[in-house]
């Protein structure tokens, strides 16, 4: 049980599980909500994906990051690999788009908030909404790409 690569593959896992899991879990919450079109469910499903990226999403990215690169020196990888460079450059983009609609889920919040107050969801709120919807599609295939490339390790080139 003391073996280095057995240990940083089990937490590579279920980091990758915890990180692909909550993205799952929070855009069906979020869009299920958002689909009710309540503005005071919005703002809480709003609130708490935004606590789920704090809790989950980003550490997990962050411990993906750092036992993917410890598993590469252990198993003596070279990490210009055709799979390693694809799987990196996917997860690259998977983050890139998730910065994007972390960002977009704390102004859904906002537009929330504001139309609890006011009574009807925005034109900006719906544009915005519209937006993180679309960039959850290229995170979403990218960590796919990148469970296949971790499975099966392929030369790409």
């Amino acid at each position: 049980m003391s073996d280095p690569y057995l240990w940083l593959k089990w937490t590579h896992i279920l980091s990758a599980t915890l990180l692909f899991g909550t993205g799952i879990g929070t855009a069906f919450h979020m869009l299920a909500t958002h689909r009710r079109g309540n503005p005071e469910a919005i703002l809480i499903a709003a609130k708490n994906t935004i606590l789920a990226d704090w809790l989950f999403t980003a550490p997990s990215g962050i411990v993906q990051l750092a036992t993917g690169a410890g598993l590469i020196w252990v198993a003596g990888h070279d990490p210009a690999e055709s799979w390693l460079v694809a799987a990196t450059a996917l997860f690259a983009l998977a983050i890139a788009c998730w910065v994007k609609v972390a960002q977009l889920q704390y102004r859904i919040r906002d537009l929330a908030e504001a139309a609890r107050n006011a009574g009807a969801l925005s034109d900006s709120y719906h544009r915005t909404v519209r937006l993180w919807f679309i960039l959850g599609w290229p995170a979403f295939f990218a960590f796919l790409a990148v469970f296949v490339l971790m499975v099966f390790k392929p030369t790409l080139w």
